[in-house]
């Protein structure tokens, strides 16, 4: 996790500590054969929150040129922080040596489950499936009527 930014003065120093540490990490685990994901999340859920975007994760990767970095794309907070989902996961998908390396979703704007809210997942499934994305999709919503109510939308076709 890439921490809570205490005053936004700090960022430069925040940064360079965050990538420190996470290019100390990775060495370690490329040895052991363990895939570092960074996560960005949005500032409306965690306020403060370092890591805000998918351009912000993907430029870290970069500077570190660790083959074992990659970015999760949290399709929720995404949305929530940026927007424009599918033109970000056509950019990522296809960089070379980071990219995407986990997929989450969950509804938006109420982070319920996925069928509920303003994103059309069955574009973004058959965008994600056309770029090539063999990994797994991960939910992690807030169920809106309990756990098990909550996943029902699995049997119906969203």
């Amino acid at each position: 996790m890439a921490g809570l930014l205490a005053k936004e003065e700090q960022r430069p120093e925040h940064r360079d500590l965050y990538l420190k540490n996470i290019a100390y990490a990775a060495k370690p685990a490329q040895k052991a054969n363990i895939t570092i994901i960074l996560e960005p999340i949005n500032t409306r859920d965690i306020p403060g929150f370092f890591l805000n975007r998918q351009d912000e994760a993907q430029q870290i990767c970069d500077e570190i040129n660790a083959p074992n970095l990659q970015v999760q794309f949290d399709i929720y907070h995404c949305q929530i922080g940026e927007g424009d989902i599918a033109t970000k996961l056509k950019r990522d998908m296809k960089r070379p040596n980071t990219g995407i390396g986990h997929i989450q979703i969950a509804g938006v704007p109420e982070r319920h489950e996925p069928n509920i809210g303003e994103l059309n997942y069955p574009y973004l499934f058959d965008l994600i499936d056309s770029l090539g994305y063999e990994g797994w999709i991960g939910c992690e919503y807030k169920p809106k009527a309990g756990t098990s109510d909550g996943l029902g939308w699995l049997t119906v076709s969203l």
